[in-house]
């Protein structure tokens, strides 16, 4: 899969293959045994390319996280409907919580290298995390304005609602006794309940 970028000039080609190549060398190795120069050869490019263009390795595994794993909360984003602000925003949680975790380079870097995930759980705040953190904002604005979420800061509800949508992403799958389905679908009902006003049915 081709790692999409936005106006179509030389330099973002030369980004496009470099960030793609590093996506499958990613797939193909896990990051510990990706190296900028095996990068640069799929590339078509010089080390130093993509070294100028993107820094060392951790940077340039922060850039194609953050934009594979944004790009996929922009897009459902997009794509999800309901009748209200609050509708569309937990049916898009929902589906971001049922997809990112099968997402082939989350899953690679889940599962083989967690160490890259945690400062993101621990420390501060991911790119794909802003990006999450921003849309859920927009979102309760929304949904503050047509009443189908409860007034309130926008940031600290944002954060609660970013925070439930986080610890289910990454460790959903540590708890037995539940189905996927099953979860997705308290999922729902919790975050629902988050954010509904107190008068209103969820």
């Amino acid at each position: 899969m081709a790692v999409a970028l936005s106006t179509g000039t030389r330099d973002d080609e030369t980004a496009e293959a470099i960030l793609s190549s590093a996506r499958a060398a990613v797939l193909d190795f896990g990051v510990r045994r990706t190296t900028l120069s095996d990068v640069a050869r799929r590339a078509g490019v010089s080390r130093m390319t993509v070294y100028n263009r993107f820094g060392d390795l951790h940077d340039l595994m922060r850039a194609l996280m953050t934009l594979e794993f944004g790009a996929l909360l922009e897009r459902v984003a997009d794509e999800a409907g309901g009748e209200h602000a609050r509708a569309r925003l937990v049916a898009a949680l929902v589906l971001i919580a049922h997809q990112l975790p099968a997402n082939p380079l989350f899953r690679k870097v889940r599962a083989a290298e967690p160490e890259l995930l945690a400062p993101y759980v621990l420390e501060r705040l991911g790119g794909t995390q802003r990006v999450g953190l921003g849309l859920v904002e927009r979102s309760i604005v929304e949904g503050q304005a047509d009443g189908s979420i409860r007034p309130g800061k926008v940031r600290p509800l944002a954060a609660i609602v970013l925070l439930i949508e986080q610890s289910f992403v990454f460790s959903a799958t540590t708890i037995p006794g539940s189905t996927r389905a099953e979860l997705l679908a308290e999922l729902q009902t919790a975050l629902h309940g988050a954010l509904a006003p107190p008068h209103l049915d969820q």
